[in-house]
């Protein structure tokens, strides 16, 4: 009985190990540091180039069949944050997406990937915004160990939607946070 109990146990430490070797990262900023002004959005009084940022991810768990990455802002004035990219069906041998892949009509996403609606309404990667005065937002960017190789989803697909199926074939998530204010 001993040695089922502590076959369990250790079996069930070896997951977490196993997804914590899951790593994503940037070029353009370091987790904890801040958005530079190449991925701020280019509208509503923001003036940045919109550019989606340049990602690259290692680790990820044995079964990966696709990835998939979000940007969300959950401190948003909304009550429920704020979508600002969505890119699923990434395939399991892709491991990055270059800078500005997320550009509207962008043929720099991978054969087969797509991009989800996003609360700007639109298909692809807008840039932090956010209230002037505001302190500095977190931008969660996540890539998902998918254990499937597509997801029922397309280019009408809501931020919160693309979470939801995620949410049901995630194998683990890897994440990076980039900070970015507006001062009065």
């Amino acid at each position: 009985m001993e040695r089922f109990l502590l076959a369990a146990v250790l079996s069930s430490l070896a997951v977490p190990a196993l997804a914590g070797g899951f790593a994503l990262s940037s070029s353009n900023f370091a987790n904890g540091g801040t958005i530079p002004m190449a991925q701020v959005f280019n509208q509503g009084g923001c003036k940045g180039g919109d550019i989606s940022p340049a990602l690259t991810w290692s680790g990820e768990p044995a079964g990966t069949k696709s990835f998939a990455i979000t940007m969300f802002d959950p401190n948003a004035p909304t009550g429920s944050g704020w979508w600002h990219w969505t890119v699923f069906n990434i395939p399991a041998n892709v491991h990055g997406l270059p800078e500005n892949a997320g550009a509207a009509g962008s043929i720099l996403l991978p054969k087969g990937a797509g991009e989800g609606r996003t609360d700007f309404g639109f298909s692809h990667y807008g840039g932090p915004c956010p209230p002037v005065g505001d302190p500095p937002h977190h931008y969660e960017i996540t890539v998902f160990a998918v254990k499937v190789a597509k997801l029922p989803l397309d280019q009408h697909s809501s931020g919160a939607m693309v979470g939801f199926v995620l949410h049901f074939n995630t194998l683990a998530t890897a994440r990076l946070v980039g900070l970015y204010g507006r001062p009065k």
